[in-house]
């Protein structure tokens, strides 16, 4: 067994917690909807100066159920889903093509909240990718093209000198959307709402979507 790490702040670990006393959340308080309830507290991390409040951890796993998580951000919401854009041939790609079950967590810690989605995610249209591709700044653009997402390279130095390549291939004309650059939308299945409470006693709501798009709504227990 290897002994345990001794510094002051991992042996600080076991003491690190607060109470969270921010607001409690019912049944009552929430929206039927629960696409509209989450733009409810999507609007109240914007007011509250959440630091990228569009941030969402995205889990995906291989077809054996080896998972994998990262930090994406939300880019489009509506009654479909959530969707996000990324480079298609990059290891999430790769992922959800193999296995399209995926979750998402939106921590907004800050506000002692944080929403799951559960669902299964499905490639934008053409139309949809480019756009968005369209509003993003120049400089993010050429990035799309310049990194071969998620593949070893041997230095910083390669991607921008690739970044600098295509900077001048394109000139100041419009850069075309890449072929191997799109969006995803997660379609979700359930939609937790979590308030943190007093002593571990958290509120937490779970929407399930049921036959013909119709969604229940359950407290679970924290």
């Amino acid at each position: 067994m290897s002994d345990p790490i001794t510094s002051s702040k991992a042996g600080a670990l076991p003491d690190m917690r607060r109470s969270y006393e921010r607001e409690r959340l019912s049944r009552d308080s929430l929206h039927a909807d629960p696409v509209a309830q989450f733009d409810v507290w999507l609007g109240d991390a914007l007011r509250e100066g959440v630091i990228e409040p569009n941030a969402m951890t995205l889990a995906t796993a291989t077809p054996d159920g080896r998972p994998l998580v990262r930090t994406v951000l939300l880019k489009g919401l509506d009654q479909r889903g959530f969707v996000f854009f990324t480079n298609l041939e990059s290891r999430k790609a790769a992922h959800i093509a193999a296995n399209p079950h995926v979750a998402l967590v939106f921590p907004w810690l800050a506000l002692e909240r944080q929403v799951i989605v559960t669902g299964t995610a499905e490639r934008v249209s053409m139309t949809e990718t480019l756009k968005y591709f369209l509003t993003r700044p120049r400089e993010s653009q050429l990035a799309a093209w310049a990194s071969q997402q998620s593949r070893a390279i041997s230095s910083r130095k390669v991607l921008e000198m690739e970044w600098a390549k295509l900077k001048e291939k394109f000139g100041v004309g419009e850069v075309p959307l890449p072929s191997f650059w799109g969006g995803f939308r997660v379609k979700p299945a359930t939609i937790e709402f979590w308030q943190g409470g007093p002593h571990r006693l958290h509120d937490r709501f779970q929407y399930t979507r049921g036959e013909g798009g119709v969604w229940t709504l359950e407290r679970l227990a924290p």
